[in-house]
């Protein structure tokens, strides 16, 4: 599913609206993730390696597809595994998601991003 196209995403990219970098492929909770990382809140100049699934990352865009939102309130619910290790893994799906085109954020949720159509050029 969408994972497809994170996997595409080069290593060094810095997600929109934050210092969050993509590292790449690795594991996280035994299965295959994107790795990020984020900056040590004590300016060290050292970072943090976080990691969300592939199979989170599928379903937090299928619920941005079928509810037309993906917020932190179904997140804490639905991927409480991945909540549980901090609320930095919501904004880094979120702004996956925008980099890749498809959400738009907002206050605690990230909304379907509408097709574009012929009308719109």
């Amino acid at each position: 599913m969408i994972f497809q196209r994170i996997k595409g995403i080069a290593s060094g990219t810095v997600l929109p609206g934050t210092s969050y970098t993509v590292k790449g492929l690795g594991k996280r909770r035994g299965a295959t993730a994107l790795i990020y990382r984020i900056p040590n809140r004590t300016g060290s100049g050292t970072h943090y390696e976080k990691g969300v699934t592939e199979t989170e990352f599928d379903q937090a865009y299928k619920q941005l597809v079928n509810t037309g939102a993906f917020t932190r309130k179904w997140f804490n619910a639905n991927l409480s595994a991945c909540a549980k290790h901090g609320p930095c893994n919501f904004i880094a799906i979120g702004k996956m998601l925008v980099l890749l085109g498809v959400a738009t954020p907002g206050r605690g949720k990230y909304t379907r991003r509408r097709a574009r159509t012929e009308d719109d050029t």
